[in-house]
């Protein structure tokens, strides 16, 4: 069965996040995936709210933008998550807005390496190893966590990426990867054939297992559904892109969701326009009217 998750954008007051959670983990929503963007909120809190909030839905943090962070304190974070949660975090990493990044003063000259340096190291930090590194970016010396996850219930790390250098990347050294709304069918199956280029060129195709794909679907409910997405599409210049987004009735985005599995998506995370006018009636239509279709 594909997991299925709805967006709690951070639009929305931090207040509300926990009837939204409760009503997704009542509900019986696969994932329920919540947004660091900037000056809004912030994902490590949100995501340990809303695990502590729930029970069985897991909660998703795409993504969390690496400028910003010391690895060894994203390292921290993420294995508290996993730890005191265990199999129910999910957690990704991303170059971040630029514009933002430039804002607070944490641009970075390529910003490519800098998530390279991150992934590498975040990743060996969880999996308990002691680790020592001079990088561009990235510098530790002699350090390891006391309390590294639990292997046996460790989801890895996602990182977020649109082009194709940063999509090779995302196969070389993360877990899975993470694409965004503006990504149709046809780019799910571009981003597909570039992480496994990246696979193979580290070595990983044939070792590191499966490489999932998370992606995010705007989607618009409702009586005025098409002319939301519509303006959405227009206002993040995605308008001219083919057979973005969905608007329409349960079946209509169950379609949706199974044209980009067919694409190559391992999950499917429906994403509210940012003026939805009831996000937790959004939550309860993915939950028992779309999961239900989606095989």
């Amino acid at each position: 069965m594909t997991p299925l998750g709805a967006v709690f954008r951070p639009q929305l007051a931090p207040e509300r996040l926990r009837a939204v959670a409760r009503l997704a983990d009542d509900a019986g929503l696969d994932e329920l995936w919540l947004w660091e963007d900037c000056f809004r909120e912030g994902g490590i809190s949100t995501a340990a709210a809303a695990l502590a909030w729930t029970e069985r839905v897991r909660v998703g943090v795409g993504l969390l933008p690496v400028p910003l962070r010391n690895v060894a304190i994203t390292a921290m974070e993420a294995a508290s998550l996993h730890r005191m949660f265990p199999g129910r975090a999910i957690l990704g990493v991303g170059h971040g807005v630029q514009d933002w990044m430039g804002q607070v003063g944490a641009r970075v000259e390529s910003p490519l390496t800098l998530l390279r340096e991150h992934l590498v190291t975040l990743r060996a930090l969880l999996a308990g190893e002691r680790v020592t590194v001079d990088g561009r970016y990235v510098k530790l010396d002699d350090v390891a966590l006391d309390w590294p996850p639990d292997p046996a219930r460790y989801s890895g790390v996602l990182a977020g990426a649109t082009g194709p250098r940063s999509l090779r990347l995302t196969g070389e050294a993360a877990d899975g990867t993470i694409l965004t709304a503006s990504t149709n069918a046809e780019g799910v199956r571009q981003a597909r054939r570039l992480v496994e280029e990246g696979r193979a060129a580290a070595g990983r195709d044939a070792t590191a297992g499966h490489h999932p794909l998370v992606v995010y679907l705007l989607t618009a409910t409702g009586p005025d559904a098409a002319a939301r997405l519509r303006a959405e599409l227009v206002a993040e210049n995605d308008d001219a892109v083919p057979d973005l987004g969905v608007a329409g009735d349960a079946g209509a985005v169950a379609k949706a969701v199974e044209r980009l599995v067919e694409a190559g998506a391992d999950s499917v995370v429906l994403q509210p326009t940012a003026d939805e006018p009831d996000p937790e009636g959004f939550v309860r239509f993915a939950a028992e009217e779309v999961r239900p279709l989606v095989p």
